[in-house]
């Protein structure tokens, strides 16, 4: 079984999500540095606005849970609306004929994100990937007890397959998190690629088994010809 990201890894992303998290910070008068909110790319969206206002708002004291739901609630609805009116929105190159390929193979397709459902529907919307028949699950960071770096995702993915042994599972991801998530799990491979949120040298402090430019790269890595 192969775990994929959405954001940055199989669909592109050109910047919009870390706007979007900006904007919903600046509705409350926060103003967040891009490079803040890449750190944080990845985890479940809830608990990087927690992250994000104890740098940037200790003073909130007892309104934080407050703050932080308004905040994630703009943050969802911008990024639904984005998603469901954006005309450039497209999957990353190769990962729809990837997921074909790792289909033709008998190897399971999965998708996860740090997104709640109600944002990935919309993407799944928009690309046809609702009834994309080499797809075979998706799940969302807020059906799971904890998001990554936990390993529910994974775990929950590898039960609904049958899929009992997690070295037989690859994790491709393009962020922190995503490597850690595939690590702490004990997946088999763990891939980082270059297409999202973070650059080759600091992905590399992650340790990933590999870092790759391009979902061209993964075939050869996982022995897919």
């Amino acid at each position: 079984m192969v775990v994929f990201d959405m954001a940055g890894t199989t669909v592109a992303d050109r910047g919009n999500v870390n706007k979007a998290f900006r904007d919903a910070f600046a509705s409350e008068g926060i103003k967040v540095q891009e490079k803040d909110v890449d750190k944080v790319m990845g985890y479940r969206k809830i608990e990087a606005v927690k992250t994000i206002i104890e740098q940037y708002a200790p003073f909130l004291a007892e309104k934080t849970d407050e703050t932080i739901e308004r905040i994630h609630n703009r943050f969802n609805d911008d990024m639904v609306a984005f998603y469901e009116n954006d005309a450039e929105l497209k999957p990353l190159p190769f990962a729809e004929e990837l997921f074909q390929l790792l289909h033709n193979k008998n190897i399971v397709v999965t998708l996860n994100t740090g997104f709640t459902r109600r944002i990935t529907d919309a993407i799944l919307k928009r690309l046809g990937w609702d009834k994309n028949p080499f797809i075979s699950q998706v799940i969302c960071s807020d059906e799971v007890p904890e998001g990554r770096p936990h390993s529910y995702m994974i775990h929950s993915l590898m039960k609904e397959a049958g899929i009992a042994d997690v070295t037989r599972v690859a994790k491709v991801g393009d962020t922190k998190v995503d490597i850690l998530e595939g690590q702490l799990a004990g997946c088999g491979v763990v891939v980082a690629v270059t297409t999202g949120a973070y650059s080759r040298e600091e992905l590399t402090q992650y340790q990933p088994d590999f870092i790759i430019d391009s979902l061209r790269e993964l075939p050869a890595l996982i022995k897919i010809q």
